[in-house]
């Protein structure tokens, strides 16, 4: 584990360099950005070691809280101090809505109605873009606000996983090879149900994105796994291992609640790009199913996140 940062730290370090390079970013501009960087990325590498998680659990609900909220802010300090940028109102904003995901179950009980209203907060908060306006961008290719979209994922996922202690979903980074294969052969049989409804919904036409097939295995790869471990990390967490899961619960039904959560995943489209992106929200609420299919044959969102991991490359690198 001690290994682990070192590791970590050079491998962030490097990806960095490589990011600025082909942005042409200056070098003296990404070294003042690397430090918030790495320190978030070690805090999103400590959310998925077990144990570390099994540490911090042993900690008392409300000392962990403050933990997290702490944890929130030392990104955005690290680098608006750098830059000069840093804001008080800005720092209160974060610190004030990482609070509240912290201390969420530290003050409710652990119930059905908290959990609805804890998803529903997270889900406000990260659609309103309130915490990426917090972060001032110190050069035009270098998006800082991905720190906050980061930070929001992990406090509302270490909330989750530590404060309420969420179990049984297969939280992960890293999926099985059982987890690999159910998630692919998903994402097969969505492709031709998604290419049909998308062509007669006329939302897309495929094209390449890069030109040239020399830069697509590595445009690829690089997609594909920061799509799997950010963004189908956090919405397969949330949609099948919470939503889904509770839904099921609730409803003694669980085709019922595949189909609800699928919806609901859907509907948090409708933002994407200019309201109401209906089109797309169709789309996203047929490819949950698939999503939720993958999580309910596995028992594990690392099945669900393969399938969403591919899709969503597949749409990046052909379609978008």
């Amino acid at each position: 584990m001690l290994f682990a940062f070192p590791i970590l730290w050079a491998a962030g370090a490097l990806a960095g360099f490589l990011y600025a390079q082909a942005r042409g970013i200056p070098w003296n501009v990404a070294a003042l950005a690397l430090p918030a960087i790495l320190v978030e990325i070690s805090f999103y590498y400590s959310l998925g070691s077990e144990r570390i998680r099994v540490r911090l659990q042993k900690l008392p609900p409300w000392g962990l809280a403050v933990a997290l909220t702490a944890a929130a802010v030392i990104p955005y300090s690290l680098e608006s101090l750098a830059f000069g940028t840093f804001q008080w109102r800005a720092f209160g904003i974060l610190a004030g809505l990482a609070a509240g995901a912290s201390f969420w179950y530290v003050i409710f009980p652990h119930r059905a109605l908290a959990d609805f209203f804890f998803l529903f907060a997270m889900a406000v908060v990260w659609l309103s873009k309130v915490i990426p306006h917090q972060y001032v961008d110190p050069y035009p290719k270098l998006q800082l606000a991905v720190l906050g979209q980061l930070m929001w994922f992990r406090t509302g996922l270490f909330a989750m996983l530590c404060v309420r202690r969420s179990r049984d979903i297969g939280f992960g980074f890293w999926p099985r090879a059982s987890e690999w294969r159910i998630g692919a052969v998903y994402f097969v049989a969505l492709l031709p149900v998604a290419a049909g409804l998308g062509w007669w919904l006329g939302f897309a036409r495929p094209h390449l994105r890069y030109q040239g097939w020399g830069r697509l295995p590595i445009a690829t790869i690089g997609t594909f796994f920061g799509v799997l471990w950010v963004l189908a990390l956090g919405e397969e967490f949330f949609f099948r291992g919470l939503l889904q899961r509770w839904l099921e619960e609730w409803l003694k039904n669980e085709w019922v609640a595949l189909l609800l959560a699928s919806a609901v995943f859907g509907s948090v489209h409708l933002w994407f790009q200019a309201f109401p992106n209906w089109r797309f929200a169709v789309l996203a609420g047929v490819a949950g199913i698939f999503y939720g299919l993958a999580f309910r044959r596995a028992g594990s969102i690392r099945a669900s996140m393969v399938t969403h991991a591919l899709t969503v490359t597949t749409w990046r690198i052909f379609f978008s």
